[in-house]
């Protein structure tokens, strides 16, 4: 068996179609195709089933998977034990993180450890939707819920308040509310709901029952902006609102807790350069926990 012929089966089960794969790869079409043939040819089964919407791993694939992702951690290690450490913190860590705690938070921090490591590439997708680290849309996720399934690492990074925030204008214009009766009447700014990507951030109506959304957008910093322009009342992470000139608190004795996790793939558990971005996020947030609190 070739480990290059690995390499790829391992290119196209995470990018799902051969040209993706090729292009991720830096190699043509027609190699990849000869390489997969080559790799199922080697292991008398069909890994898999090509049509022309991408490729869907077989049962067979499934199961040579975790083999595959074990060779390259394994060859990732064979590098860092043979003095070339550098070399295996060199290449691309991708993170997904919803876009409060990826823009607002991390975003702005990310020069230390650029420093510390200067071979590596960083790629933040600070977008609100899932990642899927089997597939490799992520290398490192941060999420709003510890994942239940998958062969998932997961570490509870920090638990973070939610709180409804408006501008002072418009509280000056529209009013401040004394309870949770009084929100009726004002224009508030939530999620759209049915593109929310977990049921961890369906937390309007837990903060107030009856809670409708005049305004929805599909981010958090997109309902932060929308709020300090004075268009109306948004439930806000308080660690990217606190910062804010011009936004008050609104019903100040109501308050929302969630938690952020930091999740990887078990295959990437030995790869030096993944694990040195998930210790420095780790250890960043240890040290700015207070903004959290």
């Amino acid at each position: 068996m070739n480990w290059d012929d690995v390499r790829v089966f391992l290119a196209v089960s995470r990018a799902g179609q051969i040209l993706a794969a090729s292009r991720r790869l830096g190699l043509n079409h027609a190699t990849v195709g000869r390489r997969l043939d080559a790799l199922e040819g080697a292991l008398g089964t069909r890994l898999f089933e090509r049509r022309p919407g991408g490729c869907t791993l077989t049962g067979e694939g499934e199961a040579f998977l975790p083999a595959a992702e074990r060779m390259e951690a394994e060859a990732q290690n064979a590098r860092a034990l043979i003095g070339e450490a550098d070399l295996a913190l060199s290449g691309t860590v991708r993170i997904g993180a919803p876009d409060g705690f990826g823009t607002a938070f991390l975003a702005p921090r990310l020069g230390p450890l650029m420093d510390r490591h200067p071979g590596l590439t960083l790629q933040l997708v600070p977008v609100p939707r899932a990642f899927s680290l089997s597939r490799r849309e992520a290398d490192i996720a941060i999420t709003v819920e510890r994942p239940e399934q998958g062969r998932l690492v997961a570490r509870r990074l920090v638990s973070y308040s939610l709180r409804a925030y408006a501008s002072t204008d418009y509280l000056d214009r529209a009013g401040r509310p004394q309870g949770v009766g009084d929100l009726a009447a004002h224009s508030l700014v939530g999620y759209v709901d049915d593109l929310l990507y977990s049921a961890s951030l369906q937390y309007a109506a837990e903060f107030a029952p009856g809670w409708q959304s005049r305004i929805e957008i599909s981010s958090a910093l997109g309902q932060a902006e929308a709020v300090a322009a004075g268009l109306g009342i948004g439930i806000l992470h308080s660690f990217s609102a606190a910062g804010r000139h011009g936004l008050e608190r609104v019903l100040p004795e109501r308050e929302l807790r969630r938690e952020y996790w930091l999740v990887y793939h078990e295959s990437a558990r030995d790869l030096s350069r993944v694990q040195a971005v998930a210790r420095f996020i780790a250890e960043l947030v240890d040290t700015e926990r207070a903004i959290f609190a």
